[in-house]
């Protein structure tokens, strides 16, 4: 590990992994499919929806390190990541996401949440691994402008914690299938 920020992003990220996996492991396929509302999602959605995400910005990140650095580059959260993790964790915001990213049924439940350590042990890897100082590597994020690759991968964490809380959300309703009826 180089930096302390680097350091900072793995911890960040092994951290809201295990968080995440601990809401949303041992539950039954009637527990993944139950939907709070025909408008919200379940909690296999939500883990689709984090892996396509993820996969999508560590492919971003990894393309965007092999280009030359700009140290010409800002972000718009320059100095400011703990608000950008803020905003990105934020629940009292509802977000609309892209088409693109929204959940289809394309994994199998059994899947999802292995899908989802595989997606994140790529960015803990990356994170880990890069040789390249990511505040001079930028790519760009439909809210939130130029982001450098530190902040990406600082984002990527907050946004798979953001779903943690709204799995959390949904794990706690009454009318969820608690596990003797979940079957």
């Amino acid at each position: 590990m180089k930096s302390p920020e680097l350091e900072r992003a793995v911890s960040y990220l092994t951290q809201t992994r295990d968080n995440l996996l601990r809401a949303a492991s041992g539950l039954s396929p009637a527990q993944m499919r139950f939907k709070p509302a025909p408008d919200r999602w379940s909690i296999a959605e939500c883990l689709e929806h984090l892996v396509t995400v993820e996969n999508r910005a560590i492919d971003g990140i990894s393309n965007a390190l092999r280009q030359p650095a700009d140290s010409s580059k800002r972000s718009p959260f320059d100095g400011r990541d703990d608000e950008l993790l803020h905003i990105a964790a934020d629940r009292t915001n509802r977000r609309q996401a892209p088409e693109a990213v929204q959940p289809s049924g394309r994994l199998p439940h059994d899947q999802l949440l292995r899908e989802f350590e595989a997606s994140r042990q790529r960015t803990i890897d990356l994170a880990a691994t890069t040789e390249r100082d990511p505040r001079q590597h930028f790519f760009a994020h439909r809210a939130f402008g130029e982001l450098d690759c530190y902040q990406w991968m600082l984002l990527i964490a907050a946004h798979g914690d953001r779903h943690r809380v709204q799995i959390e959300e949904v794990l706690a309703r009454l009318d969820f299938p608690r596990a003797a009826a979940a079957v």
